[in-house]
C-alpha cells in the first residue's frame, strides 16, 4: 500500500507542477467569479463581500484528495470554517470526459456519502476559473480576506504526500491562514507550493 501510495505521489505531483494559466498575487484582488453550484444556486465572489471565503479544487478521483476527506481532515477544515462564518467553496474544474468530472446530482451524492461540510460546490467544466486562479492540482487551495483581497495561495498543510497517516504532523496551512486574519495577524506563509494531481481540464 505505502509503495501504491508514493508512486501516486511522484506521478501526480510531477503532473500538478505544469505551468498554470494564471498566478494570482497574494495580497492583491483574487480574480472575480460567477458559477453555478451543484444545485443550480449562482454564486460570484461579489456575494460574499466582508465574509473570509476559502476555495478548494476537488477531484474525488484524486488519492489526495481521499487522504484529506477519507481521515476527515477535509470536513473538519470545513466544519471549523462554516462555525466561524467563513464561506467555503469547493470547484470542480474536470472537463467533460476527463477524470473527476461531476455533474450535480454526482457531486452532491458524493458529498454526502463523505459528510462533506462546504458552502458549496461549483462547476466549473469549462475551466475558467481554474484558469483564473491558476489552479494546479486537488486540492489547490485559496483564501480571499473579507475586502477581496487573496491572502493565501497552496497547498493545505505541510507534508506533501497522500497518505492520511502524515496528516498529524503536518502544518495545516489553512487553518493557519484562517486563524491569523481572524486575530488581524499576517498570514505567513502566505504562498506556498500546492500538492496533488494535476487539475484535469
Amino acid at each position: 500500500m505505502k509503495t501504491w501510495i508514493a508512486l501516486a505521489a511522484a506521478m501526480t505531483l510531477s503532473a500538478g507542477t505544469a505551468p498554470a494559466a494564471a498566478n494570482p498575487i497574494v495580497g492583491k484582488a483574487a480574480p472575480a467569479f460567477s458559477l453555478t453550484d451543484a444545485h443550480g444556486k449562482r454564486h460570484s465572489l461579489s456575494d460574499y463581500a466582508g465574509k473570509t471565503v476559502v476555495l478548494e479544487w476537488f477531484n474525488p478521483e484524486c488519492p489526495f484528495v481521499k487522504k484529506h476527506y477519507g481521515a476527515g481532515n477535509m470536513q473538519k477544515q470545513q466544519t471549523d470554517a462554516r462555525d466561524a462564518g467563513i464561506v467555503w467553496l469547493t470547484v470542480n474544474s474536470s472537463a467533460k470526459g476527463k477524470q473527476g468530472h461531476l455533474d450535480g446530482d454526482a457531486a452532491n451524492a458524493i458529498m454526502a456519502e463523505w459528510k462533506a461540510a462546504q458552502t458549496a460546490v461549483l462547476l466549473d467544466h469549462d475551466g475558467m476559473m481554474g484558469h483564473a486562479y491558476g489552479a494546479r492540482t486537488t486540492p489547490h487551495m485559496f483564501v480571499i480576506d473579507g475586502a477581496g483581497v487573496l491572502r493565501y495561495n497552496g497547498a493545505i498543510d505541510s507534508i506533501p504526500s497522500a497518505d492520511p497517516d502524515d496528516i498529524a504532523d503536518a502544518k495545516q496551512y489553512v487553518a493557519a491562514a484562517l486563524g491569523a486574519l481572524a486575530k488581524g495577524a499576517v498570514v505567513d506563509p502566505a504562498l506556498g507550493q500546492p500538492y496533488g494531481c494535476s487539475v484535469k481540464y
